[in-house]
């Protein structure tokens, strides 16, 4: 493999790894929130439980999530210096930001939070983990508009002097639309995988028997929680489709291997794409003007093609293809699953089966958030900052066989690190609300 691809590789390990912790961080924050809220509102010891031991659990997941986020930005440095030259004073004003504010108050306060029971006043407790909360969604708010630059860039000039990008005017990247649509729909199903997390873990211990009490309402506050993420993961999904038909047409026609332009596009229910011979090997049970109307919202509106852009600027289809299949699929079964919780959230021993589906389903919220990062991610190829810079050219000049040792470190480093986390997170989970404090 060239240095490129290894270092794109290299970049998608520490990712993927990183976002093995981070949608439980800002989707549990915010539950843990609302959990302690109800106990300053009302005065119920039930409430500080539910907050103490859902938090132990999120003091875990942070605290290995942090050590695999810092390694992404250094990579910038070392993989990615020639991007770094380029677009470094845009780029890199956004991160700053994050690091500097965001993050700092994030975990100032978790620290407050979590060492402060008992010893500050309830409010003061309570203002804690609400800003840890706040801090945590906003941090992932300066990462994704630094992300959303890349997909669609606003807000720059070119200095052919200096051969560089240069912020203009900061604003418009702090407004980019494409930006705040990625924002929303990664928010949301981060928030997702909080809830999908709660009602999993209750789950299990409903099913054998275990604190029923405590999971029980564990289970009934999670239940709309995950409904309404899931629902309005639908709805910000085909919002952010928009975009992408707008901005970035030729990812959207990867996504549905699409390869004629036309109008009245249907929607194919059946399909595998052929790449090599510029089709489709095969294509069934289409539904007429479907697409065009998930893109522009009519079923007259004109899609382009993959053949109207050059080879050498088409997106690898079948990655973004089936990726973007998968995510589908895996929303409409967490509609399914919530809608099932929610109607079996007042009983007092909800459907086993449901319960088992539960259980089963903790990993496949992760599975969504990580393929439709790919989707974003390998759709935008070949470009590194779409339209303005390939990824190409991108990389540092450094040797192949340099990034394919760290590749392989990081690897074996950050695999460690995930299988700390599922094993801290299972059995500090399954001990239930009577385990020690970490």
């Amino acid at each position: 493999m060239d240095v490129v691809m290894l270092s794109r590789l290299q970049f998608a390990v520490a990712v993927f790894f990183h976002f093995i912790f981070v949608p439980l961080t800002l989707g549990l924050s915010v539950l843990i929130a609302w959990m302690e809220t109800c106990y300053v509102r009302t005065g119920d010891e039930f409430w500080k439980k539910q907050a103490k031991f859902w938090g132990k659990l999120f003091v875990i997941n942070f605290t290995l999530g942090v050590v695999t986020g810092i390694t992404l930005e250094f990579q910038f440095g070392t993989n990615w210096s020639k991007y770094s030259e380029y677009v470094g004073d845009i780029f890199g004003s956004l991160l700053a930001i994050e690091a500097t504010v965001a993050f700092f108050l994030e975990s100032t306060f978790l620290a407050v939070w979590h060492f402060g029971w008992e010893r500050v006043s309830k409010k003061v407790h309570l203002a804690a983990i609400w800003i840890v909360a706040i801090a945590g969604n906003i941090s992932a708010l300066w990462i994704i508009l630094a992300n959303g630059f890349m997909q669609h860039p606003t807000g720059y000039i070119i200095n052919e002097a200096a051969g560089r990008a240069e912020l203009s005017n900061f604003w418009e990247v702090v407004f980019n639309g494409y930006a705040w649509g990625m924002y929303a729909h990664t928010i949301i199903a981060a928030w997702a995988v909080g809830g999908f997390f709660v009602l999993g873990v209750s789950a299990w211990h409903l099913l054998r028997k275990s604190h029923v009490d405590f999971f029980r309402r564990s289970f009934r506050m999670a239940a709309p929680f995950a409904l309404v993420c899931a629902l309005l993961l639908g709805v910000s999904g085909h919002h952010q489709g928009g975009a992408v038909a707008q901005h970035q047409p030729a990812k959207l026609a990867a996504m549905e291997a699409h390869w004629e332009t036309g109008r009245n596009v249907p929607f194919y229910l059946l399909v595998w794409p052929d790449e090599a011979n510029e089709g489709n090997m095969v294509e069934a049970l289409g539904i007429p003007g479907l697409m065009s109307w998930i893109a522009y919202g009519s079923v007259d509106a004109e899609v382009k093609g993959l053949k109207d852009f050059a080879k050498e600027d088409r997106p690898p289809v079948l990655p973004t293809f089936l990726s973007f299949r998968v995510m589908v699929a895996l929303g409409g079964l967490f509609v399914l699953l919530a809608i099932g919780a929610f109607w079996q959230r007042t009983k007092d021993e909800p459907c086993p089966l449901l319960l088992k589906a539960l259980i089963w389903n903790i990993p496949l919220p992760y599975i969504g958030l990580m393929v439709g990062w790919a989707v974003a991610e390998i759709g935008r190829q070949p470009w590194i900052v779409y339209g303005l810079m390939r990824t190409a050219d991108a990389v540092s000049p450094v040797p192949a066989d340099n990034v394919a040792v760290s590749l392989a470190a990081f690897t074996v480093v950050y695999s460690v690190l995930g299988i700390l986390d599922i094993y801290l997170l299972r059995k500090f989970a399954l001990k239930g609300p009577d385990a020690r404090e970490v």
